[in-house]
């Protein structure tokens, strides 16, 4: 029988579970996270070995439980990766500034910015989703965890994140068939290669310092990166192809805006500008869209 390891959590009375969790998840689909009616699955490596970690709701309560090698490890983080350590400390001052952000902070109260702890298992989508859409970057990201295939452990048919190891070890033409170009793929095996040092990291700020000295990886990447893993709640996105202008339009009722537009925008929110992006983002808020979309490329058939 696989170890199982259970932890109650008490989340604050407004809490919302699939919110908080969600950026956890690449799309519904996602082959190691689900968001399911009852609760929430996730599959990753741990120090100890493979672990699935489930989160419950229960009469006010979270009900976490943890299998496999690495159940006590996931069980001891598992209010982290609900979200429960985020410190909001100082935003409802920042907040009260702009009336669009007092709106959505009051409205999203519950909302929480989760830290896993864990940075390849991010960094695999974040450079998977390089300047391409968003249905390229999850064709591509689910075809990399299915070619490493490796069940995780747990009553629940989930996948674990490939290796660091298997990944660096692989050819840049073994992502080929699955729409990723020798750019993204040799960026890929070279984070793959530096994965040790990257988890070894003690917070955000030299887990970005040393997720930028890695060529093809920049601001963008690194924001992503650790925005999930450590629940930076100052993590801006910069180079992102929408941010920018959803900003603009939120904060300023401008249509388009650069980096330089969205930064002067969000200093007044220092500290917590990465949550202003996630509030504008869980509103829906999009900036008026001009022209066609992106069209949908196959990197695999060239």
């Amino acid at each position: 029988m696989l170890p199982t390891v259970t932890r109650t959590l008490r989340p604050p009375a407004d809490y919302r579970l699939a919110a908080s969790v969600r950026p956890l998840t690449f799309s519904r689909y996602d082959p190691c996270a689900r968001i399911t009616a009852d609760g929430f699955w996730w599959a990753t490596r741990t120090p100890a070995g493979p672990a699935t970690l489930a989160l419950r709701p229960a009469a006010g309560e979270l009900v976490a439980e943890a299998y496999g090698p690495g159940a006590d490890w996931v069980a001891e983080r598992a209010d982290a990766v609900a979200g429960l350590r985020d410190d909001l400390a100082g935003f409802a001052d920042l907040a009260a500034a702009h009336p669009v952000v007092a709106r959505l902070a009051r409205e999203h109260h519950g909302l929480r910015m989760p830290a896993t702890g864990q940075v390849f298992p991010r960094l695999l989508r974040a450079v998977l989703e390089q300047k391409v859409t968003g249905k390229e970057a999850y064709r591509a990201y689910a075809a990399t965890v299915r070619h490493f295939r490796e069940p995780a452990p747990g009553p629940v048919s989930l996948l674990l994140p490939p290796a660091p190891a298997a990944v660096a070890a692989s050819p840049y033409w073994v992502f080929h068939p699955f729409g990723v170009e020798q750019r993204r793929a040799d960026t890929l095996r070279r984070a793959a290669a530096a994965a040790d040092r990257l988890e070894r990291c003690v917070d955000a700020a030299e887990a970005t310092r040393r997720l930028t000295a890695i060529p093809g990886i920049g601001r963008w990447t690194a924001a992503e990166v650790v925005r999930i893993a450590y629940g930076d709640p100052d993590a801006v996105s910069v180079g992102d192809y929408h941010v920018p202008n959803t900003v603009a339009w939120a904060l300023a009722g401008e249509p388009r805006g650069d980096d330089a537009r969205m930064l002067a925008l969000l200093e007044p929110f220092r500290g917590h500008r990465g949550r202003v992006c996630l509030l504008l983002e869980a509103a829906g808020i999009q900036a008026p869209r001009y022209g066609p979309r992106a069209p949908l490329r196959s990197f695999a058939g060239y």
